[in-house]
């Protein structure tokens, strides 16, 4: 982005080694003051027409907040097993042993990893000739819980000496709750395959946030920033100004984070998502902290909704979530057509929230108030919370 360059006279030295090759953190050149000052100023030049911004929420820990962490292997010249992240704008894996916006523990469960494959005879994957075994390691860390998950994304079911292989590994590193081997050996940029078996473990890890307890697996969807996530929950609950006699429904819904939350303050919480594993773990996440007021429905949000309208049924508040590249018409329309009389927006990518609230303030909502938050250091992404109400 091109405003991302505005303050490019103030650079200081990147911290990490690898910050030229890798494009993982594009802001590393500024202090996190100045990258606050950027993303804010990013968010204002978008929406400010629309109503006033508020100052972005920063972190006190612009490092080592990600709580999930992805390496991928390979091998270089000499035919060395290599780790780390794909190069900007190609496939080619960039060796690194150490990442400082990831988990510091999971780097060195991937060194360990990494260190023990010769001796198991395990050789990277090669996607092009679709050979090898170890692919990627995805890790989640339960950042108040302690707790470790690693998926082993490989390309074969048979995975000779596992026991051996498992005992070595949680012999150094005892933290580890639970391994997970998922099977990927299509050509695809898509790092996880649709066949996975728990080899050590639950096949899920737990973690708190907001004061609730959530259960994490290796496909279902959990903010990576849990500091800054609290903090964003937090504000968005508050824009709601939700009460005891209304109905919301949680739209891209996930494993019910924000729902379990908002029902605490709400008479009920309707979540849909169309992620089935997902809801799975979301009605377990609502049992877990024992919650009765709010309901996960498997569907598409927007058919959904415009079904309760077509009832004639009512609610009072839409919390929406989507993916980067926002909702379509159809799902917005949908909104529209259930007409509840508050939406919360919460939007990783500001162009696409702009577009989108655009058109339901053709639809005669108004936008009452904005809100940045910094939930990826280092980055150029910013998270913004929009409060629009009907007129």
């Amino acid at each position: 982005m091109k405003i991302m360059r505005e303050l490019s006279g103030k650079t200081i030295r990147p911290k990490c080694k690898y910050y030229s090759e890798c494009g993982g953190c594009q802001l590393q050149y500024l202090s996190y003051e100045d990258q606050l000052v950027l993303k804010e100023n990013q968010v204002k030049k978008l929406m400010g027409n629309l109503c006033d911004v508020n100052e972005i929420i920063g972190t006190e820990s612009p490092y080592r907040y990600r709580n999930k962490s992805h390496y991928t292997f390979g091998k270089n010249r000499k035919n060395t097993i290599i780790s780390g992240m794909y190069a900007k704008n190609s496939h080619s894996v960039i060796d690194i042993d150490t990442c400082i916006i990831q988990n510091e523990n999971s780097d060195k469960i991937v060194q360990t990893i990494k260190s023990m494959m010769k001796s198991f005879k395990m050789e990277p994957y090669n996607e092009d000739s679709r050979t090898g075994f170890l692919r990627h390691i995805l890790i989640k860390n339960g950042v108040n819980t302690g707790e470790y998950l690693v998926v082993l994304v490989v390309g074969d079911k048979v995975f000779p000496g596992k026991k051996n292989f498992i005992k070595a590994l949680l012999k150094k590193h005892p933290e580890i709750t639970s391994v997970v081997l998922n099977v990927n050996n299509r050509r695809t940029s898509v790092v996880l395959g649709d066949y996975e078996t728990t080899i050590y473990g639950k096949g899920f890890i737990e973690d708190i946030l907001c004061g609730k307890r959530f259960r994490i697996s290796s496909k279902s969807f959990y903010q990576i920033n849990p500091i800054q996530t609290e903090k964003l929950y937090k504000k968005a609950i508050e824009m709601a100004n939700i009460n005891k006699d209304e109905i919301v429904i949680d739209a891209y819904s996930g494993i019910g984070t924000i729902s379990i939350v908002a029902a605490d303050y709400a008479k009920e919480v309707i979540g849909v998502e169309l992620n089935r594993d997902s809801v799975r773990n979301a009605i377990s996440n609502a049992k877990i902290n024992k919650v009765d007021n709010v309901y996960f429905i498997n569907q598409d949000a927007g058919e959904y909704m415009v079904k309760k309208s077509l009832k004639g049924e009512n609610v009072d508040l839409v919390i929406m979530d989507p993916p980067r590249e926002g909702s379509d018409e159809n799902f917005l329309s949908s909104v529209v057509k259930l007409s509840p009389k508050k939406v919360v927006y919460i939007s990783c990518n500001p162009e696409t929230q702009e577009r989108d609230v655009k058109y339901l303030i053709k639809h005669d909502y108004k936008i009452k108030e904005i809100q940045p938050v910094d939930m990826f250091p280092q980055t150029d992404h910013v998270e913004v919370v929009t409060l629009l109400v009907k007129e």
